[in-house]
């Protein structure tokens, strides 16, 4: 794919699916297992899986398969993996995200609430969005892009 047509792609894909599935994530009040204790068993984070599933099935990226690890602890790891559909791709890349957040704390601007996307300009506020929640959605969207 051309330059041109690679941004061409993602320009389209970007409100309708990459600012439409960040948005929805912000949402969900997966907060870090280190201040939440039920984050085990309250099903926020399955939630967030599911979410992030979802709108990477909507991309049909070719030879894209999932495999979740659980530690002993019970923690997650989700691997996604894409195999190569060129015979020229001799190598793999590594893209690390986390599906938690940080607990919200105190000096959120008025209006601006930590599970309610917002968009002010060329910024949008709401836990997630820049703390590697964007990660899995700005990734799958390169590799279907590229």
């Amino acid at each position: 794919m051309k330059k041109e047509e690679t941004l061409a792609y993602i320009e389209k894909q970007w409100d309708p699916w990459f600012v439409a599935g960040l948005s929805d994530f912000i949402r969900i009040p997966n907060l870090t297992p280190m201040v939440d204790p039920d984050y085990l068993t309250n099903g926020l984070l399955e939630k967030a899986i599911d979410l992030v599933d979802q709108y990477i099935a909507k991309l049909d990226i070719k030879g894209l398969s999932r495999k979740i690890y659980t530690s002993k602890s019970g923690l997650k790891l989700i691997c996604y993996v894409v195999q190569p559909s060129n015979d020229n791709i001799k190598s793999n890349v590594m893209l690390y995200g986390h599906l938690d957040k940080q607990p919200y704390g105190e000096g959120w601007n008025e209006g601006i609430y930590p599970t309610e996307p917002v968009i002010k300009g060329d910024l949008m506020y709401g836990r997630g969005s820049s703390d590697d929640g964007y990660s899995p959605f700005a990734c799958m969207l390169a590799v279907k892009a590229g």
